[in-house]
């Protein structure tokens, strides 16, 4: 109020409601009207269900009051519902996330938040564990990832952890659990399958050994002369054409979809005839075919790896179509197996 800003409504955080009491005198020292001290209500399941906490103290009335808008019927329905099945879902799974960022939650927020819309879809509370990939071997990989129901192996750059996700790819191609890959995730898909499927035993990435022979993953053509790395990357949305008949084709339900991409390597289109030969399948291309945006592997209940981030476009109430594809997918593998 010092420097001339005067408060319209306050709202304020707190663990229980405000008495009258307490409005009454928030709102004389601090020269509002009463019916605008509004509670921020702490919640304890999940933070979507503030804006339904917000509506039942009809803040959005006032709000349209003070701005002199006239209010139309809001109906909250579909998001009642979608706040339900979070705090009473009916199915339960667990994820293992992949990644080497793993001592904050923070790193991976959009892919949790992503996990919670597609489990609401679902009817299903997604237990994410975040997995450190520098703790995991060939050897012990079925000690650290049993009792999980599928695994994301998440995005970031350079070469520490890179064999721990490579070998929880492998342990869960081999054994039929559902697997998704964002970014650098596919990238270590593709390494993988060209090691252990392919033959191509030193298989790798030019960003993390340049001396390779079988570079499956490389830099794209035109950006193997820029010095500057920061002009190097691949950023912003870019159009993907899907092939019928494959999951990501099913799960988005059209053939031309858009998604974000925040990356600098790609799939090597020299190996594209060889991990094709092997079932590997090229599920999304770019329009003009040059680039590999999305792979899948035939005879396997669900995997898949994305060169984009399908998690910086997922939303509560209309969740990412392949988080939800994904999730159901594990859902199926855990009931099915549960039930034999």
């Amino acid at each position: 109020m010092e420097y001339g800003i005067q408060p319209d409504i306050l709202i304020c955080r707190t663990e229980t409601k405000l008495t009258k009491e307490e409005r009454s005198k928030i709102a004389l020292f601090c020269n509002v009207n009463e019916n605008a001290v509004m509670d921020g209500l702490d919640v304890d399941t999940t933070i979507y269900e503030v804006p339904l906490l917000y509506e039942k103290s009809s803040m959005s009335d006032l709000i349209l009051k003070k701005m002199k808008l006239s209010a139309n019927h809001l109906n909250l329905n579909k998001w009642s519902k979608f706040v339900q099945k979070i705090k009473h879902p009916k199915y339960e799974v667990s994820v293992g996330l992949i990644g080497k960022y793993t001592k904050y939650r923070d790193s991976y927020k959009s892919i949790i938040e992503s996990f919670i819309h597609a489990g609401s879809i679902n009817n299903a509370r997604v237990n994410v564990e975040l997995i450190n990939s520098e703790e995991i071997t060939d050897e012990n990989a079925h000690e650290i990832l049993k009792g999980l129901d599928g695994i994301l192996v998440g995005p970031g750059f350079g070469s520490r952890g890179i064999e721990g996700k490579i070998a929880s790819i492998k342990y869960v191609r081999e054994k039929k659990i559902p697997f998704f890959g964002i970014c650098l995730g596919l990238q270590c898909a593709v390494i993988e399958f060209a090691r252990n499927v392919c033959k191509l035993k030193d298989a790798n990435s030019f960003e993390f050994d340049k001396n390779s022979k079988n570079k499956v993953i490389d830099l794209m053509e035109e950006q193997k002369k820029i010095k500057n790395k920061g002009g190097t990357m691949r950023l912003g949305a870019y159009p993907c054409i899907l092939k019928p008949g494959t999951k990501a084709f099913h799960a988005y339900k059209q053939n031309l979809i858009s998604e974000r991409h925040r990356h600098r390597y790609e799939v090597n289109n020299d190996f594209r005839v060889i991990l094709e030969k092997n079932n590997m399948v090229m599920s999304g291309l770019s329009p003009d075919k040059r680039l590999i945006e999305i792979i899948e592997l035939k005879n396997h209940p669900w995997f898949l790896g994305t060169q984009f981030h399908p998690e910086l476009k997922s939303r509560a109430v209309s969740a990412q179509p392949l988080f939800i594809s994904f999730i159901k997918a594990v859902m199926k593998h855990k009931y099915n197996k549960n039930s034999k």
